[in-house]
């Protein structure tokens, strides 16, 4: 039997090993230009339709970023992320990633009334209020992650305020403050369009889809004292994910009441 041919290397795909090695061999840098669209065209000689689709591809594998407008940019490196892995947002992120990169603002700290899947799932009556924490993490300067945890108010009579701003450990103080430890966890991710808050504060195009990690975190005892949410632009991330097969309480709740209403009065 004869030897089979290879199969042939489409033109698109051309154009991508073609920038792949550019970048390479000219030593480019997160951040650094890239030829426009119309130069690459001539560069590997092929036509505008493969260039556009070759880019398309690179943009989705997270290897270049464009802006419209601007140009082609050689992105920065995937953030690695094991939301599985217990305690605060800052331990979930792999290693490799710099803890001086990440950057915390706060961008709200309330007390308010929380929805039906939220109550369910700490326990609690929709009428027994509830702190709802959310920041906004940056890494290495760009919006990477907002972060919402809620509380319920009898467990967690006081928050450090000062601390949340500054990026201090939530679960730390919670230990600390208030005997509360994080012994396990249950978390669901989905992939859907962010809220309008989400949106902007991660500077998403209109449309574009985020990877959101929902869970609940619970005490040495088994009662929960955490629904969290970490909203994330799918584009700078990879996740790595292992967990039990253990199911306590959060099952797989609905998504479209997942919300803390503010008090009246």
């Amino acid at each position: 039997m004869g030897n089979k041919e290879a199969p042939k290397q489409l033109r698109y795909e051309a154009v991508k090993e073609f920038v792949i090695k550019l970048i390479a061999s000219q030593k480019l840098k997160p951040g650094d230009r890239l030829p426009a669209t119309t130069e690459l065209t001539s560069l590997a000689n092929v036509s505008l339709i493969s260039v556009r689709r070759a880019l398309d591809e690179l943009e989705r594998e997270g290897i270049i970023q464009r802006h419209q407008g601007i140009g082609t940019f050689v992105a920065q490196p995937r953030i690695k992320s094991e939301p599985s892995r217990l305690g605060d947002l800052l331990a979930t992120l792999g290693e490799g990633n710099s803890t001086n990169d990440l950057t915390t603002e706060l961008i709200s700290l309330r007390v308010g009334l929380p929805g039906s899947t939220i109550a369910k799932t700490l326990r609690i009556e929709e009428g027994n209020p509830v702190w709802e924490v959310v920041r906004g993490r940056r890494v290495a300067g760009e919006p990477a992650i907002v972060e919402r945890a809620i509380l319920p108010l009898h467990m967690v009579p006081s928050l450090d305020e000062k601390l949340l701003a500054k990026g201090g450990s939530l679960y730390k103080f919670l230990a600390d403050k208030h005997g509360i430890v994080d012994h396990s966890e249950e978390q669901y991710l989905e992939v859907s369009l962010p809220d309008s808050l989400e949106r902007s504060w991660l500077n998403l195009p209109a449309r574009e889809m985020a990877v959101t990690v929902k869970g609940v975190s619970f005490n040495e005892n088994g009662i929960p004292f955490d629904c969290f949410q970490q909203t994330y632009p799918a584009r700078r991330f990879i996740f790595y994910v292992s967990g039990s097969k253990e199911h306590k309480l959060l099952g797989f709740p609905g998504v479209d009441d997942w919300s803390v209403k503010p008090l009246q009065g």
